[in-house]
């Protein structure tokens, strides 16, 4: 299937090629080099928040304390401050297991093109990215799993097996990856969706609320996102008045709710799809996917329009 980039969304975000990613590292470092120094403290464990009238005060496993206007709850899918305002998080294992991985740049492979393909069982892809101010590749094998399934002891041979005859040149990642460094492995759990995320003084964000499986690639994108528009429904509000904090609460989650759970279901359903579905019918999948447009309608629609609405909708953010 060929899902071309938006010209229009390069020009006006003035990015070239927005479907470029980078390494997580080098995104916290973007962002962290925008921090001012003081503001982030490490070596706390949250516990407990405790909610008062006009602040919160959040507890921490080494006996300190911060009191504040708001608490926001980041702290990923296993969040603790979720979890008391919420109830405990029902998480479920997805039934599909990632090997995420990088590389340098090969040269020749074309960087402006994306990879992505399946067997009956398991997807075998890559994309193009930079890292470092370099060009690069991050390729990535998904394959059935569930709770407590051993993990291989040689990761290496383990995807090796699955690559052995797969089409060029996924095989050829397998060499210019560093195994030590640069491979990483998560079993991917969910949540039902939420169609609340705030309580009182407390609101969420990311993970806490909204896990997402590498099918929608999506999930610190839509993280980055959350904080962009709380900060924005919350620019200008006095932070010690509940009513009008819960106001802004409120519109944070009628731009975010919907639209984050569209993603995080479509992208829990195509794992389903591609992973969970017996013989006979996998058989009856891939003949609709390879020999039908099927397939480049539905990601095409499902996906990569949502998103370009949602960049065409920040115009405050173009450049043009």
């Amino acid at each position: 299937m060929k899902l071309p980039f938006n010209a229009n969304v390069n020009k006006r975000m003035g990015i070239d090629g927005w479907h470029y990613g980078m390494l997580r590292s080098n995104a916290f470092k973007k962002m962290l080099d925008l921090v001012p120094d003081g503001v982030i403290r490490t070596g706390h464990e949250f516990v407990e928040y405790t909610e008062h009238q006009d602040s919160i005060e959040a507890n921490f496993a080494n006996g300190e304390s911060e009191v504040g206007d708001i608490l926001v709850g980041a702290d990923g899918i296993r969040s603790g401050v979720s979890q008391q305002a919420f109830g405990p998080a029902p998480l479920f294992h997805t039934g599909i297991r990632l090997y995420l991985a990088w590389c340098e740049f090969i040269p020749d492979i074309p960087p402006e093109y994306g990879f992505i393909s399946h067997d009956w069982q398991y997807q075998a892809s890559f994309f193009p990215m930079i890292h470092d101010g370099k060009p690069g590749f991050e390729w990535w094998v998904v394959e059935p799993s569930w709770e407590n399934k051993p993990v291989p002891s040689d990761v290496k041979s383990h995807l090796t097996d699955i690559l052995k005859d797969w089409a060029q040149p996924m095989p050829r990642f397998l060499d210019a990856t560093d195994f030590d460094t640069q491979v990483y492995r998560w079993e991917i759990y969910n949540r039902p969706s939420m169609k609340k995320w705030s309580k009182g003084r407390v609101v969420c964000v990311g993970d806490a609320v909204h896990p997402v499986s590498p099918y929608a690639a999506y999930g610190m994108g839509m993280a980055i996102e959350d904080g962009y528009y709380l900060a924005k429904y919350l620019d200008g509000v006095d932070l010690r008045d509940k009513a009008a904090v819960n106001a802004g609460f409120e519109l944070y989650e009628q731009k975010r709710v919907d639209y984050v759970n569209h993603n995080m279901e479509f992208a829990r359903f195509l794992g389903r799809v591609f992973h969970s579905i017996p013989w006979p019918l996998a058989w009856l999948r891939d003949i609709i996917f390879d020999y039908t447009p099927f397939l480049s309608y539905f990601l095409a629609d499902g996906y990569l329009r949502k998103a370009e609405d949602e960049t065409m909708s920040l115009t405050e953010l173009h450049v043009d």
